[in-house]
């Protein structure tokens, strides 16, 4: 690990050893959402042989039904058990987030409220490579089932043999999604954001991936939602001399099996920061003077995973303005919220925890506003529509206003 010290300017150190292919990448993923858009599944099908290595027809594309039920031929119950008590835990936490219409009647026959409206059509992007994803399936099908979201559909990168892993099909067959797709990559997010004779256009596009899957999403953001930037995944440690040194440096490595994730260990204690710097490869330690400073850099950095590793964790976590979730004390690893506490594991990166939060019900939800006046209540506010609007030039709003009183 690097090791830096405290300072106002020491994030732009780090991130400046962080270095990015931002411009190659966005060029790339220009070409790929084009060609998707002009040549629709003929693209789908040439950017899926170009880089995943699989051949496969437009129709090939949607897993087939008896695809998904050959899937179970080979999941064993034990996996069944533990997936249903991930799905409990995910679906009891997210029911708490369901908003409800609300309307009020105020004086002279004003009526204001808001309409609750699931979204009609998602796309779920679940990444591929070496290690699939199974629990993005559940994390992020979850949150849109339980706002109500009628149609779901799933992309992910198809394996070597041209099939979707079984475990993943499993998932969302048992969580009723109404397709799945064998797409990976920005092809996968263009497809779903512009649709094409194979894939239906969707509303909202959610899901973590690698940096051409976040270039993507941003490129689409406007023609269709999103749920956030989310890029390569990340962990801060806040330790002092009460951790135990060997959590700390066994969550440290677990961040490390993630693709170019990154983790910060940041530290009162000096012990802890020469035992994580031999014994951990990847990542950077931030010497602070107190507990303060700490949290200064936790909230600068606005980590996806920010882990509090002292006596007193609830006394620090007050103070926590910007991170995409916190994990309480020595017991409490990332590991958990990656798969069976609740709360999504599909969080915000890359500093963006600043403004963004993690997968919810509430983005998959849209609102309404309603509004309902009198003849009286326009009356009332008759003068005061009249003045504003004269100052903006807008002599036939206040026209409209005034016909409904001659």
């Amino acid at each position: 690990m690097i090791m830096v010290k405290y300072s106002g300017k020491t994030l732009e150190k780090i991130y400046g050893r962080l270095a990015n292919r931002k411009i190659r990448v966005k060029r790339k993923v220009e070409k790929i959402i084009t060609d998707v858009i002009e040549k629709r599944d003929e693209a789908l099908v040439a950017y899926t042989k170009k880089f995943d290595k699989v051949s496969l027809t437009p129709r090939q594309i949607c897993v087939s039904e008896a695809e998904t039920n050959g899937a179970y031929q080979n999941i064993d119950a034990e996996f069944i058990s533990c997936l249903k008590v991930a799905i409990g835990n995910v679906s009891r936490f997210y029911k708490k987030q369901v908003k409800k219409s609300w309307k009020i009647k105020a004086e002279d026959g004003v009526i204001l409220g808001e309409n609750y409206r699931p979204l009609e059509r998602v796309g779920i992007y679940v990444p591929g490579g070496t290690a699939p994803l199974v629990s993005s399936v559940y994390m992020s099908v979850l949150p849109a089932k339980i706002a109500g979201v009628n149609e779901i559909y799933l992309a992910t990168p198809p394996g070597p043999n041209g099939e979707v892993n079984q475990h993943i099909l499993a998932v969302a067959n048992l969580l009723k999604v109404n397709a799945v797709f064998k797409l990976g990559g920005a092809q996968a997010i263009a497809a779903m954001a512009f649709g094409t004779r194979v894939v239906p256009k969707v509303d909202k596009i959610v899901g973590p991936g690698n940096e051409y899957v976040t270039e993507a999403k941003r490129q689409v953001f406007g023609y269709c939602d999103i749920d956030m930037l989310a890029g390569p995944s990340e962990v801060a440690i806040i330790a002092n001399q009460h951790a135990n040194p060997a959590h700390v440096i066994a969550d440290l490595k677990a961040q490390a099996e993630h693709s170019m994730g990154v983790s910060f260990l940041i530290t009162t204690s000096k012990k802890l920061a020469r035992l994580a710097r031999n014994e951990v490869k990847d990542g950077f330690i931030i010497m602070v003077r107190n507990l303060d400073e700490a949290v200064d850099m936790a909230n600068r950095i606005a980590p996806e995973h920010l882990q509090i590793m002292v006596r007193r964790p609830n006394k620090l976590v007050r103070n926590i303005k910007n991170a995409g979730a916190v994990f309480l004390g020595s017991y409490t690893p990332v590991v958990v919220g990656d798969y069976i506490s609740g709360p999504s594991h599909v969080l915000p990166t890359s500093g963006t925890a600043r403004f963004f939060s993690g997968l919810g019900v509430n983005d998959f939800v849209k609102s309404t506003h309603v509004i309902g006046y009198s003849k009286k209540a326009l009356e009332r506010v008759a003068p005061a529509i009249e003045k504003i609007a004269s100052l903006e030039g807008m002599e036939k709003h206040v026209a409209s206003v005034k016909a409904r009183f001659e």
